[in-house]
């Protein structure tokens, strides 16, 4: 059992992705009405005149939306090698890789793609020696054109159930069913309206978290409150699931149950990031003295965050930035929970605390230096014991397992290697490669990966890791996509993408910029970037850019930049403010109101990260640069492909809808201003085939957009740009 430092957030992106050219021929925009619509806020007139754009089930916007979609398609249809270059990304795609593994009692669970299958399959074995087979396959749900996820998968201590979830065209929504392991059977059990929910196992039963059913009309859109829990027994239907905790006093918090290893304990997690707090409370049942109720253990909700770890005995083993902005590990007695009388198990390091596990006896965590992973083997009150030396400068993630195990699967990735697991045996201190990835055609020895540090323009030292061919000439032409998200605690690892290598081999940089708002440095590097420090973000990429072109890496007419979510934001925030500065923009699924983003879905909770318009600071500074505000009459901006999906009940549509009508209206026409609005899909995308397509497309527009043609491997003639009816 254990924690992850970076909680829940509204965050989610497709595939990490990744062009100079003269005009580009006149596009025809569809045309989007405006209306006479203006809200006020503290004495300040906002017009608003695409406010009708926010009704995801009016005709109008959906005619909007099928236009859009016919001249972006149009425009990446007329790309000579977009259907070369969508190949070339299934090709890479196409190898076996695997989760990494877990166990409950005899049983051994891990998924798998056999290399281009939408949707990976979940398997179970007994033990690592026998046969796997089949559980779960997700591709049976739905089909490529509506995909149905497989989300939560959650045994039952004893192995006897198993609770899975469906997330229909990549929602946010679950829904919950439960099998039986022995016979593979699902049963009667079906849970709806599920959202930010754990599985919490005691006995025969769990408890769970879910919002009450809303207005059909409003379930994609419509603003979520009330999160309830509930305790359900298996074998019987939701009607009678027993209301465990539910507050509509407080309607935008998060309540979420987790219980410990042995089941004695539940804890109940509230936070409020709705009201700007950022932390959370927490509050006990032991449930093997017939607890009725959840009695206090951190009793108010503040700034600070408790996660729960597990139990050592009576006492429970929590992970807080409470007096450790970079985390410790505390021992909190239930009887006795006041602060003076925790035990510091794991003491704070200047390195950010990311994980702790325990398995095997033993207290796993892993901290961050530089934005790499160091792993360490701890006893259970807290002395070291050793390091787990990993293969180099990357992010390595697992670590987890039973209170029995004797050994644990880890798995290791850097931006050049594949996900490759491991597995650490517990008595002897040793580590063996377990299962590594074979990619096509692909060496790693051909390419580089380090780590350099930019200056923001207030002096701060920012981080970033490249990666590209070996015997890359600084000459300032290489194109260049830099890659950022810096927000909500979050950090942006280098990790490995197979469909980014369709851009690496055409000779590009691929960067990925660790601003202040993420967790790469602790508590204090995210506050550096919330509320009213967000223009520190914005700068921190910016000075990204500026350090690239400065050491000859690449220069503005071949500098793409990209982010998703918060990143999207981010993407169209820099724009915005340096349009000169990039040729090519990809916002994608962003935040891109930020003076209403708290009226749709939960997008309330992330005022904590952003602030709010309804208080007068925050809302000058959220106007000072929201994406959506400061498009300005006559700029020349980045070629821009923005995307999005209709089914995105996180970050909703109508931030990516009105900002790009927006563009179209005011920015200068010299460049392609394009919406790519993907269908049954979500916030990321909801299936293997979608995340390519748009890969893909994102990749041949960059290319585009920089005046480049792509060489493909074993091709040796390429298409012209020139035929295009799109010309340069």
């Amino acid at each position: 059992m254990g924690f992850r430092v970076n909680r829940f957030a509204a965050t989610t992106f497709v595939i990490a992705l990744g062009t100079a050219a003269a005009a580009q021929q006149a596009i025809t925009y569809p045309s989007a009405r405006k209306i006479d619509h203006a809200d006020t806020y503290h004495g300040v007139k906002v017009d608003d005149p695409y406010r009708w754009l926010e009704d995801d089930n009016s005709p109008e916007t959906a005619a909007w939306v099928e236009a859009q979609n016919k001249v972006t398609f149009g425009y990446l249809e007329s790309i000579p090698y977009r259907t070369a270059m969508a190949a070339r990304v299934r090709a890479l795609n196409d190898y076996e890789r695997y989760s990494n593994l877990s166990r409950k009692a005899e049983y051994v669970f891990f998924r798998k793609n056999i290399g281009l299958q939408d949707q990976s399959v979940l398997y179970v074995q007994k033990g690592l020696d026998a046969a796997p087979e089949v559980l779960i396959d997700p591709n049976a749900w739905g089909t490529k054109a509506r995909p149905v996820p497989l989300t939560t998968f959650s045994p039952s201590r004893d192995a006897k159930y198993a609770v899975y979830g469906k997330s229909p065209s990549g929602s946010d929504w679950q829904e919950y069913h439960v099998m039986e392991l022995a016979t593979k059977k699902t049963l009667e059990d079906t849970l709806q309206w599920v959202k930010v929910s754990n599985v919490a196992w005691a006995g025969d039963a769990f408890f769970y978290s879910r919002y009450p059913a809303p207005d059909q009309a409003k379930a994609k859109a419509g603003i979520n409150e009330d999160h309830q829990v509930f305790f359900h027994k298996v074998g019987t239907p939701q009607s009678q699931d027993q209301l465990v905790y539910s507050d509509p006093a407080n309607p935008q918090r998060f309540h979420i149950v987790e219980t410990t290893d042995d089941e004695r304990f539940a804890v109940l997690s509230v936070s409020e990031r709705g009201k700007g707090k950022d932390g959370n409370a927490l509050f006990v049942r032991d449930l093997t003295a017939g607890d009725k109720a959840f009695k206090p253990l951190i009793s108010e909700i503040t700034d600070f965050s408790f996660n729960l770890i597990d139990s050592v005995g009576d006492k429970l083993l929590i992970g807080t930035n409470k007096g450790a902005p970079n985390w410790r590990v505390v021992l909190i007695d239930p009887k006795q929970p006041l602060e003076a009388n925790w035990k510091t198990v794991l003491r704070e390091r200047p390195e950010p605390l990311e994980t702790v596990s325990t398995a095997g006896g033993k207290l796993f965590a892993t901290y961050l230096k530089d934005v790499t992973t160091r792993a360490y083997v701890h006893a259970l009150d807290g002395r070291l014991e050793n390091e787990i030396v990993l293969p180099g400068l990357g992010t390595a993630t697992g670590f987890g397992g039973e209170r029995d195990s004797t050994f644990v699967f880890f798995t290791f990735n850097s931006l050049n290697v594949p996900p490759t697991i491991y597995r650490y045996d517990i008595a002897t201190k040793k580590t063996s490669v377990f299962r590594q990835p074979r990619v096509p055609g692909y060496d790693s020895a051909a390419f580089e990966t380090k780590r350099v540090f930019s200056t923001s323009k207030d002096g701060t030292r920012v981080p970033m890791f490249l990666v590209h061919r070996k015997g890359l000439k600084l000459d300032g032409t290489n194109p260049t996509l830099l890659y950022g998200y810096g927000g909500f605690n979050i950090v942006q690892s280098p990790t490995f993408s197979a469909s980014r290598l369709a851009l690496l081999e055409q000779g590009f940089v691929y960067a990925s910029a660790n601003m202040r708002g993420g967790g790469e440095y602790g508590e204090k590097w995210h506050q550096a970037g919330m509320k009213l420090k967000k223009q520190n973000v914005f700068d921190d990429f910016i000075g990204a850019a500026e350090w690239l072109i400065a050491n000859k890496y690449t220069s503005a007419q071949r500098l793409a930049i990209q982010g998703g979510s918060n990143g999207g934001l981010l993407v169209g925030a820099v724009m915005n403010q340096r349009p000169e500065l990039f040729r090519v923009a990809i916002p994608q699924v962003g935040v891109m109101d930020m003076l209403r983003f708290h009226k749709f879905t939960i997008g309330w909770n992330w005022a904590a990260d952003y602030g709010s318009s309804e208080d007068p600071d925050e809302f000058a500074a959220l106007k000072a640069y929201s994406p959506l505000h400061n498009i300005r009459k006559g700029v020349k901006y980045p070629a821009t492909l923005v995307t999005t999906a209709d089914h995105d009940d996180r970050v909703v549509p109508a931030h990516s809808f009105k900002y790009a009508a927006t563009l179209q209206e005011l920015a200068s026409h010299e460049n392609p201003l394009l919406i790519r609005i993907e269908t049954n899909s979500a916030h990321g995308a909801s299936g293997l085939d979608k995340q390519l397509e748009t890969a893909a497309d994102i990749y041949s527009f960059i290319l585009y957009n920089m005046g480049l043609t792509p060489v493909f491997p074993g091709s040796r003639t390429t298409t012209s740009t020139g035929n295009s009816k799109w010309p340069h």
